[in-house]
């Protein structure tokens, strides 16, 4: 399976509006119904392209990327005031017990799908909290994003959740990817 970065040298390719044809503003904010005053985690967050979708609707946006390098490709191009950056590994974040009111990702579950990744989300998220995955589906064609080889099933990352402690609200496949959204 996946489990790599994004190359650095291609950030500017994550800021490409033909993205949204994946996961559009609209959807990613009613999937994760986020509240003013939410502290929520952009997981994998790369150049920011969808924390600066989220980081109106809540009260902090935290930049989650395990490369510091997007950080600073981020910070170039303005980030809200309301982002702070977090340089981490999934499996091993800074937070406190129940500290977030949600986490999202958009095409980088695969890059850090551990078993120890969703026990840290579940530590860190608060009890009801949103859990919104929505990546590449090994059921793909293969067409755009990672090889096949790199991708997970909805049913696997389903499972995953659930071994967690997640419940899952709703999940389904699309041509190309899918989408979770799980509840702490």
């Amino acid at each position: 399976m996946g489990f790599h970065t994004f190359p650095i040298d291609r950030a500017d390719n994550l800021e490409d509006p033909s993205r949204y044809r994946f996961c559009s503003r609209e959807e990613l904010l009613s999937l994760l119904d986020p509240g003013s005053d939410y502290a929520v985690a952009d997981l994998g967050s790369g150049t920011g392209f969808f924390t600066d979708d989220v980081a109106p609707f809540v009260g902090t946006a935290y930049a989650v990327d395990v490369q510091a390098e997007m950080h600073d490709f981020y910070r170039e191009k303005d980030a809200p005031e309301n982002v702070e950056f977090v340089t981490a590994d999934v499996s091993s974040l800074p937070f406190d017990d129940d500290h977030l009111d949600g986490a999202y990702s958009v095409v980088t579950h695969h890059e850090y799908a551990t078993d120890d990744a969703m026990s840290e989300l579940a530590r860190v998220l608060r009890p009801g909290a949103r859990l919104v995955t929505v990546d590449w589906s090994g059921d793909g064609t293969g067409d755009d994003g990672p090889s096949l080889d790199e991708r997970f099933g909805l049913g696997e990352t389903v499972d995953q959740l659930e071994r967690a402690g997640f419940t899952v609200v709703s999940a389904r496949n699309r041509p190309e990817t899918f989408a979770v959204v799980a509840r702490r």
